[in-house]
Order: structure tokens, then sequence, then C-alpha cells
């Protein structure tokens, strides 16, 4: 402290060395620093540290700053009790893409995630958020993000290719919408961008599979 008893201000640095030292003390006190990039760092040094809680977790979802929502999102991937779904539906698009893969990362089944992931892949302005929401789509594989991920082969390419990989945990010849599934995949297999056709190729069951 100095001379009048306050805790001298706190850097970038002090909070990245906290992170690996076992400074949880010097990491709570960031999360209320008013610089948001080091409530943000506060976040990722609690969560190596292992001392970040979900209610913690869950209000730094909700600060003012995008910075540190996004890295909240982001540590959230192994919070899996932590609500993602609020967002899912941030004013910030990066937020959102962040929350997208995020519930990814932990296949959140849930059908109230499955379904807000799957109108945003149908209907957000940032294609950058659609791919994401797709790709978590693809990685939760549940059935009712299906027609989400069929939709999708026919964005844009960054998306298509996304999408046909998407399909992967839907490939079963017995499921209900097989029929669907391999026609996406064989319109993949001739789309115009080379990415799109080698994303059907890979993943295309062979004869001998």
């Amino acid at each position: 402290m100095d001379a009048g008893g306050t805790a001298p201000r706190l850097t970038r640095r002090d909070v990245a060395v906290a992170g690996h030292t076992g400074g949880v003390e010097v990491a709570r006190r960031a999360l209320v620093d008013a610089d948001p990039e080091l409530r943000a760092m506060a976040l990722g040094a609690l969560e190596r540290l292992d001392a970040l809680d979900d209610a913690t977790l869950a209000g730094a979802l909700a600060d003012a700053s995008v910075v540190v929502r996004r890295r909240a999102a982001a540590v959230a991937a192994a919070h899996p009790a932590v609500d993602l779904l609020p967002t899912l539906d941030d004013a910030d698009a990066m937020v959102v893409e962040m929350a997208a893969w995020a519930c990814g990362e932990r296949e959140d089944a849930s059908a109230p995630v499955v379904g807000r992931l799957g109108a945003l892949a149908r209907g957000h302005t940032d294609p950058l958020v659609r791919e994401a929401a797709v790709a978590a789509l693809g990685a939760i594989g549940a059935d009712e993000g299906l027609a989400a991920i069929l939709a999708a082969t026919a964005d844009k390419p960054a998306i298509r290719r996304r999408a046909v990989l998407a399909l992967s945990p839907f490939l079963d010849p017995g499921h209900p919408r097989a029929d669907d599934v391999a026609a996406a995949l064989a319109a993949a297999a001739t789309d115009r961008d080379w990415q799109v056709r080698q994303a059907a190729e890979d993943i295309t069951p062979t004869p001998d599979d």
C-alpha cells in the first residue's frame, strides 16, 4: 500500500503474473477494476487458479464491457452450470459468437439452447455468428438442430463448409432425415467452392465404412 493506505493500482502484468503464481487475491481485486481489460484478465487468472466460481462468472456475462462478456463466454465453456442462453441474445455479435462456440464445446443439448442456436444459424446478420452456431449444432448433434444445419448448406461458402462438417452426426442411413442429409452432401460435392467440396468428400461414407 502507499503512504495513505491505498493499494497501488494494478497493472496488466500484475494480473498476468497472478494467474501463474497463485495470486488469487490480486486476481479478485482485478475483477472490480475500472479497466475492463483487467477484469477480463482476472477471469482467466482465476480460472487458471481453479478459483472462479459459477456465480462470479455469471455476473461477468452481464458486465458492461464487451471485452469482459466475451472472455466470460469463452471461460463458460468449462462451466456447464452457467446459463449461456441469455448471452446468445447479447447485443454484441462477438459475444454471441463466443457463447455459441462455448455451447458447442460443452455439448449443451438443452432444448432452449439448441432452439436458439438454430435461430442464430438461420437468421443472425453476422456471418461469423451463423458459422459458430452451425458448428455448435454439429458438435451437439441433436436432431432438433438438423434443419438449421441443412439450411446453412446454402449460406456463404465458409458457413456452407461448416454446415457440411456439422452433418457428421447425422450420417446414419437409418436416420429419419437420411435422404435430406444425403442430398445436401451430394450438392456439396459439386459446390463451386473447393473447401465445401473437400468437406463433403471428407465426411461422405465410403462403401468400406
